[in-house]
């Protein structure tokens, strides 16, 4: 009978465990930890190199920015397990030592010396938050840790208290903290910065160090001394520690690219991660550049900013306003994006075709007087004139009657068919055909697409797509390069003895400024081998600023936006092959002098239909041997039309030898490559065509 009573008792017993197993399983399928709902951050908008340029508060309003152990210094995760749960990697959720440790300081002391919590209940406390200090919610908090346990590794565990841990005010988190207290990624912390980081999720509140530093100070020490105990620290460097002062005030979240920050989370919703091609030092010199010009110039002013890598089409930096929060300047709208007219910054454009052509050479002459083109009658803009001056003189000094000259020479349509290579379309006023006013910003263009055309004077004359610094990919354009690589070194040598504004630092850096018509846009342009830099001033209203000018706002501003940018000049290109600067007592006869009528057209003396190359074609690969061992063939230059002599031209340099009044010619290259051939006739006439020589 007793026997029988034994058996049936261990039968229950195994059923109820088997039942209380069940249950417990079923209470952890059906009631799991709110895992989820822990992982929401903050998202971050990040550099090139993945430094943070700005980041968003969760939907509570809380910096929560993901953090785990690979993101700090190790010492403060050594330090931390030390105070915080010394067998961490041992236990499984709730450590029996630490409660039994608890239970007997509170019988013999009467009250609660120290607490059994560990790492994995803290988790489960800050994942499920709850007011009132209970035996009942500590028993729950117990579980939730065995159930945190059963899911996640102790790494994930780890990395979750480093990511939730409370740090006063909205602060969640050591990155988050690390960045508010120290103003720097908590990589590489000092032992009193990690130990101030560990001390205060306890009471955050009440040991925050802006406002209660003593408070702070006295459970940072008490850190180090358990880690001193531990075995953690030695006494000399844990003196050290205590001895160091505790944050005054706590700093602002980096807050970079605010513009660019926005589009990046328009275009992309509901990613945790934006990387953009930005680079964080540079975005935060130039937009301190902006916010100081800004300043000085006025209260309703915006400044917007964009360097780009030439090279690339990387955008290294994007200010689209001296200040995003500024009302009265508009702040919120990005003016890189903005239309605006770019008063004389094309010029340089229209330089680059006539060199291309052959029409001009930089010591040719050109006259600045005063001119009609069928009722246009630009003037510059000191309403004076130079009247016989270079080509060279007349760009850097952004004379506006030879440029306009030079455009009705090469056409307003063909410069608007070249700007497309780089894939700008100028927006031209509702029902106008283009102009002759485009040389001197009757068009509208942005302030990216302007630095984006900029980008072929440092490549040779092809420009690079700019991104948008987050979706849009930079890069090379198929087909024709906006101008020759002649033309280009042309243009840039010239830009590249403009003198700075007074004041500026000098160094390296070839120019152009723009004003709009009626003061409302200031421009300025600059690159070196490498880097460009577009800046543009006005108002985002597009009101007027009387004696607003490129030079005298825009310029400056440049100047100190390479030089606080950090980035390091690079020589421009040197010259291509057949490319160079002649003296005027070097130039052909037909160069000698840009002849134009009383009405700005070109003077055309001659019957003959103007010379046309036949041979090569435009566009023609020529093997002329250059790929194998055997000497390279002359080049046979054929041309019909025209009125002898000629002079022919490669990459903007004569031939050697006299005018010829043959109209078959050779010419031995120096090497392969791209290059561009013209033919000057004796009334000054050209035509010209690209050839790629193999």
């Amino acid at each position: 009978m007793r026997g029988r009573r034994l058996v049936f008792g261990v039968a229950v017993s195994g059923l109820i465990g088997i039942a209380a197993i069940f249950a417990l399983y079923w209470a952890d399928k059906a009631y799991p930890p709110p895992l989820d709902a822990a992982r929401v951050v903050s998202a971050e908008v990040l550099d090139r190199n993945g430094a943070l340029l700005r980041a968003f508060a969760t939907r509570e309003g809380r910096w929560r920015l993901k953090t785990g152990a690979a993101d700090v210094d190790p010492r403060l995760v050594q330090i931390l397990v030390a105070y915080e749960d010394r067998r961490f990697h041992d236990h499984h959720g709730i450590d029996p030592q630490a409660i039994a440790r608890a239970a007997w300081q509170f019988v013999t002391h009467g009250r609660i010396v120290s607490g059994a919590s560990t790492l994995s209940m803290q988790v489960a406390r800050l994942i499920e938050p709850r007011a009132e200090r209970s035996l009942f919610a500590k028993l729950r908090q117990m579980a939730r840790a065995v159930q945190i346990e059963r899911r996640l590794s102790k790494a994930e565990i780890l990395d979750l208290y480093l990511t939730l841990a409370p740090y006063g005010g909205n602060l969640e988190g050591v990155r988050a903290a690390s960045l508010a207290w120290f103003g720097k990624e908590p990589k590489r912390l000092s032992v009193a910065e990690a130990a101030l980081l560990v001390a205060l999720p306890q009471l955050p509140e009440k040991r925050r160090p802006d406002r209660f530093p003593e408070v702070a100070a006295k459970a940072r020490e008490r850190v180090i001394d358990r880690a001193v105990k531990a075995g953690g620290l030695d006494a000399g460097e844990a003196a050290r520690a205590e001895m160091a002062a505790v944050p005054a005030s706590r700093r602002a979240l980096p807050a970079l690219a605010a513009h660019l920050a926005g589009t990046a989370l328009l275009k992309k919703p509901g990613e945790r991660l934006y990387r953009t091609t930005l680079d964080a030092r540079i975005q935060g010199a130039l937009e301190a550049v902006a916010a100081g010009a800004a300043e000085r110039l006025g209260p309703k002013l915006s400044v917007a900013m964009v360097m780009a890598d030439a090279r690339t089409g990387d955008i290294l930096a994007r200010v689209g306003s001296a200040d995003y929060f500024d009302g009265g300047r508009r702040g919120w709208i990005d003016m890189t994006e903005a239309v605006r007219s770019p008063g004389s910054a094309l010029k340089p454009f229209i330089y680059a075709l006539g060199f291309e052509e052959g029409l001009v050479a930089q010591e040719s002459i050109v006259e600045d007087r005063p001119a009609d083109f069928s009722g246009y009658r630009p003037r510059n803009f000191d309403m004076t004139y130079q009247g016989d001056v270079s080509i060279r003189r007349a760009l850097q000094l952004s004379l506006n009657v030879p440029a306009v000259k030079l455009l009705e020479a090469t056409g307003p349509a063909r410069l608007m068919v070249r700007l497309r290579r780089a894939d700008v379309k100028l927006q031209l006023p509702t029902g106008e055909p283009a102009g002759l006013s485009i040389a001197l910003g009757g068009a509208g263009i942005s302030l990216k697409e302007l630095t984006q055309l900029y980008t072929a004077f440092p490549n040779r004359g092809k420009p690079m797509r700019l991104g948008d610094g987050v979706t849009g990919e930079p890069g090379a354009f198929d087909g024709e390069p906006l101008t020759t690589p002649s033309a280009a070194w042309q243009v840039s040598d010239i830009l590249s003895a403009v003198l700075p504004p007074p004041g500026s630092p000098v160094g390296g850096i070839a120019y152009k400024t723009g004003t709009s018509y009626g003061y409302r846009d200031a421009w300025s342009v600059g690159f070196d081998g490498r880097h460009v830099l577009g800046v543009w001033i006005g108002r985002a209203d597009n009101g007027a600023v009387p004696g607003l000018t490129g030079y005298q706002a825009a310029a400056p501003v440049l100047f100190e936006g390479f030089a606080r940018s950090g980035v390091a000049i690079t020589p421009l290109p040197e010259a291509p092959v057949g490319a160079a600067h002649l003296a005027f007592s070097e130039l052909p006869f037909g160069l000698r002098r840009f002849a134009a009528t009383e009405n700005g057209l070109p003077r055309l003396k001659a019957q003959e239909p103007p010379p046309r190359i036949v041979y090569p074609p435009e566009g023609a690969r020529v093997e002329l041997g250059f790929r194998s061992e055997r000497d390279a063939e002359p080049l046979v230059l054929k041309l019909q039309g025209g009125k002898a002599p000629f002079r022919w031209l490669a990459n903007g340099k004569p031939l050697s030898g006299d005018p010829t009044r043959r109209r078959t010619s050779e010419w031995l290259p120096d090497g392969g490559g791209f290059s561009r051939l013209t033919v000057i006739d004796a009334d000054g006439r050209a035509a010209s065509v690209g050839v790629f020589l193999e």
